[in-house]
């Protein structure tokens, strides 16, 4: 990124939208201004100038919610950056996840891909800490062999389900399968981003160089 095209406000500030590199949620707005840009393409953790302190503050230093990132994108007129992040806990100090979570519209379903990254981030947690009486916990502790036999069972029922062209069963029954599917991704350490770049490598548009 060449910081050198970066339009700063009169103020040597830049507004900085920080988005959740996985699922695209954004998480918050900040400003920065070029010393908290220039450290945060060095250490990769989310770095912005504080307004109201008149200092730089990384984020995650004292909550020890931090962000990894990812990436940096300039807007196209260059007085807009987007920092694209792994989060480590909530972005808001509310101890919510993301700081816009007041909505001024009806709410809507949310892209599968940011249900299916908070439904693993959810399994990632249980099998972090077994909480009692958890049905992660619960099939965790029947074993590795248990969790496989339950991916074969829900995959049958999908198939009986589009069989008999039930569409709302097979809804049921193929949210079944990825929530099974997404807690041995988790048990073994793989990721929905890891999936993610397969299948953008093989499906990606053909500019951008497809297979």
């Amino acid at each position: 990124m060449n910081l050198a095209a970066v339009r700063f406000d009169t103020n040597g500030l830049v507004p900085v939208i920080v988005q959740d590199a996985q699922t695209g949620q954004v998480l918050t707005l900040a400003y920065a201004n070029l010393e908290a840009l220039e450290q945060t393409l060095q250490t990769r953790q989310s770095t912005f100038w504080s307004r109201s302190r008149g200092a730089l503050w990384v984020k995650g230093q004292t909550s020890g919610h931090t962000q990894r990132v990812v990436e940096v994108v300039l807007d196209c007129d260059q007085d807009a950056v987007v920092y694209k992040v792994i989060p480590e806990g909530p972005a808001c100090h509310t101890g919510a996840e993301s700081c816009f979570h007041h909505p001024l519209t009806p709410a809507t379903d949310p892209p599968l891909g940011e249900v299916l990254q908070r439904v693993y981030r959810t399994i990632q947690q249980r099998l972090e800490t077994l909480p009692e009486g958890s049905y992660v916990a619960k099939l965790h502790q029947a074993g590795l062999d248990r969790l496989l036999k339950k991916i074969g069972e829900e995959a049958g029922e999908v198939i009986i389900a589009a069989k008999n062209q039930r569409p709302e069963e097979l809804v049921w029954e193929a949210s079944d399968l990825l929530f099974h599917l997404l807690f041995v991704l988790a048990e073994q350490g793989v990721t929905p981003a890891d999936l993610a770049r397969t299948l953008w490598s093989r499906h990606k548009p053909k500019d951008q160089g497809s297979a």
